[in-house]
């Protein structure tokens, strides 16, 4: 994953202690840059962080990227920069982060991030506490869970770290604050929560998105199609044994299909795991549309067998001839019919029980899809990070 990150500056110090912008010129000679943390002790810095999550937008999950817009609110104690209101009466002053210490910001899951505000500046009180105000834009990656799309649901995080501290000498305290207002989008946030990582190497924080599927879009353009193509194949079962009629119906409705099924896989992702039931469930609906229009392919075929061989059997011979000795002789015209009914009825017979077992397959094969959207957990594969003998994120 890219790590774009944002990071502070200079701190401008006198014998250890910052100095606010007001301070006597005469004691700026002794100023000294310096970039250290402020130091508290035994005790790592406690860095409070509150995150505004205003709104989450181009969930892509073809990309499996999700863009959102965060405002992050950072507040820590440095005495450093405390003075005295008798001598300065000020109880606020505004700096500039080149003029403090800040901490160097990582998000792990970004392609790209957008600090915005070209000098970004922390607001510092009298007792030494600061305030830092800082807004982004970025584009992070997801694990999306598609196996139940499209009513699926992801949770997406965006981890913060801060590499140029240890735990020992930084720690965050983190909460989140809902300011989504617009919820006319496809997904749509169900769940914000914080943690802090236990047993990292550096300092970090992480927020956790919970996305929901709205499903609207999905139901209208996929599953009403593919059922509405299965009804009408069900319904073409009714129709009369007729080769170009049936026929025609048939091939035209899996013609169809074919083009539905072609910019179907374009819609739907794919993954190395967990992919979408929708999958496997349109390609069973493709083999039964494919089985249905082979068996009236195959019944028109042996009708029209059966019709050939009884135009090509010889025609019956002088009425004279037709008795020998006063005994009746069956008239060949009317024992060919005889055939030709009874091979029909067969056909017929068959067919009609083929289309009693498609339909009953029609039925269970939804039953069967129904009973895996519900049961059906989806077990991924561990990532190759955390699969590896020596990978894994680096820990204590």
């Amino acid at each position: 994953s890219a790590l774009l990150s944002y990071k502070g500056s200079v701190d401008r110090t006198q014998g250890g202690r910052a100095l606010p912008s007001f301070v006597d010129f005469n004691l700026r000679e002794e100023v000294q840059e310096s970039t250290q943390i402020p130091n508290n002790g035994s005790a790592p810095l406690l860095v409070d962080v509150r995150v505004f999550v205003s709104t989450v937008f181009n969930v892509d999950i073809l990309r499996y990227t999700v863009s959102s817009k965060l405002l992050l609110r950072l507040f820590w104690l440095d005495p450093r920069l405390a003075w005295n209101v008798s001598e300065h009466p000020q109880h606020a002053v505004t700096l500039s982060l080149d003029s403090l210490w800040t901490p160097g910001l990582t998000i792990q899951e970004a392609l790209w991030v957008d600090w915005q505000g070209q000098s970004p500046r922390a607001r510092v009180d009298q007792d030494g506490h600061v305030e830092l105000y800082l807004a982004l834009t970025t584009e992070t990656t997801c694990d999306f869970d598609l196996l139940r799309f499209p009513r699926d649901q992801s949770d997406c995080s965006l981890s913060f770290y801060a590499f140029s501290n240890t735990v020992k000498e930084l720690k965050f305290r983190a909460h989140v604050v809902n300011e989504i207002v617009s919820i006319k989008r496809e997904y749509v946030v169900k769940d914000l929560k914080t943690q802090v990582p236990p047993k990292q190497l550096v300092p970090c924080f992480q927020v956790t998105l919970r996305l929901q599927n709205t499903a609207l879009k999905a139901i209208i353009a996929l599953l009403v199609p593919g059922e509405a193509l299965l009804l009408a194949d069900m319904c073409g079962g009714l129709l009369p044994l007729r080769v170009t009629d049936r026929i025609a119906y048939k091939v035209t409705l899996l013609l169809g299909y074919f083009v539905f099924h072609s910019s179907l896989v374009q819609t739907l992702p794919s993954s190395s795991s967990c992919n979408p039931l929708l999958i496997y469930y349109f390609t069973v609906l493709l083999l039964l549309l494919f089985i249905s229009t082979v068996e009236t392919v195959l019944v028109a075929a042996l009708l029209a067998r059966g019709d050939i061989r009884a135009k090509s059997s010889p025609s019956p011979g002088p009425r004279g001839e037709q008795r020998d000795h006063g005994n009746p002789v069956p008239n060949p015209e009317e024992a060919s019919r005889g055939v030709k009914g009874s091979r029909r009825s067969r056909t017929e017979a068959a067919d009609h029980i083929f289309f009693l077992v498609y339909v009953a397959g029609v039925v269970c094969s939804q039953f069967i899809f129904a009973g895996l959207w519900i049961w059906v957990p989806c077990k991924s594969a561990p990532p190759p990070g955390e699969s590896a003998p020596h990978g894994g994120k680096p820990r204590l």
